[in-house]
């Protein structure tokens, strides 16, 4: 068993195809088909099946997978090792639930290239069971997710935490109590999002039971509320990004308590210096930030 036979079984199943793994590795079709197929001969088992024109992994092929990836993690950080000094460089992929990526990383993200350039990042968005799924197979070296649960093999700490701020058009009136809602159109992300959860057990508490319409974007969300359409709640960090011109009012209510945000990494992945500087900036411009409040401008809202 060889390094570069591991390198070729994990692109094929990152890519989904051996003729674009080939491309990727600088190397002909036929060259690694004859080593995963020796590779398979080696372990006794099928690590793909044939899947129409595709491949597909096998039972055994997932669990190599796992390993396959540990050992290509620790080759990669060994490398790393004898030269302590060196910046960060290479591959970086980050995950981060849409209001993250839209309300707090903008900035981060074009800072962080300034200072690390060698650094090649990818940002995904999804939900979070999503993200942390693919955390959990070693498909992303770290997310943020605005829930906090235990995910077998996965690591988590806290990076910063987003007050709820509910938003609605000056036409809707003043929205002093959750009664105030009745009758108004409310948009949401989909179920499973903790901020929706949040504003459903606000309702549920002041015996408020209304439908709720699930629309999977921010842009979309606050485009309905700045036309009138209705309300929404959304993180400060939405609010802040999309509030200048909105044409909407901002209101805070105490029973509407922040929600934590953490960054969540697989325990076994190792030593990264990419992705452990991505994680210091985080905490500093967007952690420390949020706790001074500096970049807070609590005068758009009303705290009720």
């Amino acid at each position: 068993m060889e390094l570069s036979q591991l390198r070729m079984f994990k692109t094929v199943y990152d890519i989904g195809s051996i003729a674009r793994a080939a491309q990727v590795l600088h190397c002909v079709p036929s060259n690694i088909t004859a080593r995963l197929k020796s590779l398979e001969r080696e372990l006794g088992t099928p690590l793909f099946f044939r899947d129409g024109r595709g491949l597909r992994i096998s039972p055994a092929g997932e669990v190599f997978l796992d390993y396959a990836t540990k050992i290509l993690d620790l080759a990669e950080e060994s490398r790393h090792a004898v030269v302590p000094t060196r910046a960060p460089c290479g591959p970086l992929r980050i995950g981060a639930i849409e209001s993250s990526a839209t309300g707090r990383l903008p900035r981060l993200l074009a800072k962080y290239h300034a200072l690390y350039p060698q650094v090649s990042l990818e940002l995904s968005t999804g939900t979070w069971a999503q993200l942390l799924d693919d955390t959990q197979h070693h498909r992303l070296d770290g997310v943020i997710v605005a829930v906090n649960i235990e995910r077998p093999g996965l690591k988590r700490a806290v990076m910063y935490s987003e007050d709820l701020i509910l938003i609605a058009s000056p036409s809707h009136g003043p929205i002093r109590k959750a009664a105030d809602l009745q009758g108004k159109a409310i948009f949401m992300w989909p179920p499973g999002c903790p901020y929706r959860f949040a504003l459903e057990q606000w309702l549920l508490r002041h015996d408020q039971v209304q439908s709720i319409v699930s629309i999977a974007s921010y842009g979309a969300i606050v485009g309905c509320v700045s036309a009138g359409a209705g309300v929404s709640l959304v993180p400060r960090g939405i609010y802040e990004q999309y509030h200048q011109g909105a044409g909407w009012q901002g209101y805070e209510f105490p029973e509407l308590t922040s929600i934590d945000n953490l960054f969540y990494w697989h325990e076994n992945a190792g030593r990264h210096p990419a992705r452990e500087a991505f994680v210091a900036l985080l905490q500093t411009e967007v952690g420390s930030g949020l706790e001074s409040g500096d970049c807070w401008d609590s005068g758009m809202t009303q705290t009720l």
